[in-house]
């Protein structure tokens, strides 16, 4: 073995590097951390060939002595700490002083810097050369020209120029999500690629994200004690299956945490369809002491001392505001949606001062016409009553269907004008056209009053007053009867009525308009997959879920004005009443403006 021997600095630095730069976009994002840092308002970005040639990054803030230049290209050399305390409690973007003298050692540098009240700019290249006078009018101007040119091999490991700078964007528009007070262009080759003017954070969403997620998610706000949770989750139609629509940050910073991760995708988990990823972007605000930042080089990692409480935070944070009703108003039990911005957010569901506990009014002639179907106050006993008696819509004498009277501003699903082909509803509401897919939406209320119901006690069981008979295996039968007291926990009164047929004798009143057959074999073929403590306990919800779909009115049932006005109603009380049980979206809204372009009205 060779003796031991001190390694030189300038190898020092170059292991650093591999682990703080790893492409162009991570000297961007050391870059532009620095001058976030000094106060900048503005920071312009200039790439070429990716950022392998140069990376220019511009600012406009309080800029660096002349004195201290040689010091910021130094390894171990900081501004943003002095002493462990600081450490512990660090607030800024940088704290470890080795990004720049990493950068340094696998690149060409160059800081050009004027201080506040400074007569001149001073620019240092390289740790070796001393600062020597230029002209700049303010700020700071860090160029990194030539990357890894003394280390090839590690050269040989980056994309192409267009994937690189695509990488450089992106490190770019996760800084300026979080920066929304702070102006920010990016250009590559000469061709400009990005320009942020200073905007309130809805707008940089808009600006970053697009108008379609900006406008398609809910807003939430939460606090409790020193955590405090704002931004915004994108409803499930939205989701894709890549994950590139997911930001985190914790004070301010961009990170990648299993624990905040995990807590969203648990609080998508009852309304995502498959594997589909969700989109957010949330910003998570706590004590510095709560969080270790110093991780890793790269400073995208932390590490939380009360993991498990913020888990429960954010969980429970993101999970209220997918869930809340459409018709009810922000409230202590639903903190996740400001009236501010419930309808800038998401115009497409405009959120009301009211519930509609109360409809239709009285003397309405819906009422008069169609008899006592529509309910006053939409409840289970509603749905099993339009389900058991649904039929085509009565006809009015002039031969029109007969349309709700109610006023189409004052319910945010409107009022129903009539079916197409008994699969969907169309209503009317203030901004235009509603589609509902009548099975979807019965299935999510369903659902929401199963698990209700078995939260707080037993389920309300409906005795059939002819069983439901149905064939069945060996297996189905030995299932059955191993499995009464599951079956009846569930609601589900079954026995043997033959040899190889079983008798269904009570059901859960909420579903006892559904298909009770299938109903029975598939929480029997649930149960001979899992034991019966996995299914009642960690597998409830998916069983509830399969109830509620065998439950729900089936599509091709005609139903008449005042159910579908009694469904809608329903929809707006319902939790997660957007999307189904299997993550499907239940409902559409056409604005007049959509409906406008169609037939190209106003060109």
């Amino acid at each position: 073995m060779p003796r031991i021997h001190a390694l030189p600095d300038q190898l020092i630095s170059q292991i650093a590097a591999g682990e703080v730069v790893e492409r162009p976009a991570s000297v961007l994002k050391e870059l532009v951390e620095n001058s976030l840092d000094a106060g900048a308002t503005r920071v312009d970005v200039q790439l070429e060939e990716g950022g392998v040639r140069l990376i220019r990054v511009a600012d406009d803030g309080g800029g660096i002595e002349a004195a201290d230049l040689p010091l910021a290209l130094a390894r171990h050399a900081t501004s943003k700490i002095a002493s462990l305390d600081d450490l512990e409690r660090v607030a800024s973007f940088g704290f470890r002083g080795e990004a720049l003298a990493s950068i340094a050692s696998v690149a060409r540098l160059a800081l050009t810097s004027r201080a506040s009240g400074a007569p001149h700019a001073w620019r240092i290249r390289g740790e070796a050369t001393p600062p020597e006078p230029a002209a700049l009018a303010t700020g700071t101007v860090a160029e990194v020209a030539d990357l890894y040119f003394n280390t090839p091999a590690r050269r040989k490991f980056l994309r192409t120029a267009a994937t690189e700078a695509a990488h450089c964007l992106e490190a770019l528009r996760r800084i300026a999500l979080a920066r929304p007070d702070v102006a920010f262009s990016l250009s590559h080759d000469g061709r400009e690629r990005l320009r942020l003017a200073t905007a309130d954070r809805l707008r940089r969403l808009r600006d970053v994200l697009g108008a379609e997620l900006a406008d398609g998610a809910r807003s939430l706000e939460v606090a409790a004690g020193d955590l405090r949770l704002a931004g915004w989750v994108a409803l499930p139609a939205q989701a894709a299956v890549a994950r590139d629509s997911q930001y985190l940050f914790v004070n301010g910073r961009f990170v990648r945490d299993r624990v905040l991760a995990h807590a969203v995708r648990e609080a998508y988990a009852d309304v995502l369809h498959g594997s589909r990823s969700p989109a957010y972007v949330l910003f998570l605000e706590l004590d510095p002491a709560g969080v270790d930042v110093n991780v890793h080089p790269a400073k995208t990692e932390v590490r939380f001392r009360e993991s498990r409480s913020i888990h429960q935070f954010v969980f429970h944070a993101v999970e209220r505001a997918l869930a809340a009703p459409l018709a009810t108003p922000p409230s202590p039990s639903f903190p996740g949606v400001r009236p501010s911005d419930a309808g800038t957010a998401n115009p497409r569901q405009p959120v009301t001062a009211g519930g509609f506990r109360h409809w239709p009014p009285p003397g309405d002639p819906v009422l008069a016409r169609q008899g006592s179907l529509a309910v006053r106050e939409p409840d289970a006993a509603a749905y099993l009553a339009f389900a058991q008696s649904a039929r085509p819509a009565a006809a009015s004498p002039g031969g029109q269907v007969p349309q709700g009277d109610g006023d189409p501003r004052g319910a945010p699903l409107g009022y129903a004008l009539g079916q197409v082909h008994g699969i969907y509803v169309l209503a009317q509401n203030a901004q235009g056209l509603v589609l509902v897919d009548m099975h979807a939406a019965h299935e999510r209320i369903l659902y929401e009053r199963l698990k209700a119901a078995v939260g707080s006690g037993p389920l309300a069981v409906q005795p059939l007053l002819i069983p439901a008979l149905l064939g069945a295996s060996d297996l189905e039968m030995a299932t059955a009867e191993a499995e009464t007291g599951t079956l009846a926990a569930l609601g589900i009164e079954v026995g043997a009525a033959g040899p190889a047929q079983l008798a269904v004798r009570a059901v859960p009143a909420a579903v006892a308009a559904g298909d009770v057959a299938a109903l029975v074999r598939a929480l029997l073929a649930e149960l001979r997959e899992h034991p019966a403590t996995r299914v009642l306990e960690g597998r409830r919800d998916a069983l509830l879920a399969t109830m509620a779909c065998h439950g729900a009115v089936r599509a091709r049932r005609n139903l008449s004005i005042p159910e579908m006005n009694a469904l809608l109603r329903d929809m707006e009380q319902t939790l997660r009443a957007d999307q189904c049980n299997h993550g499907r979206p239940t409902w559409v809204q056409l604005s007049l403006e959509d409906l406008d372009r169609l037939f190209l009205r106003g060109r």
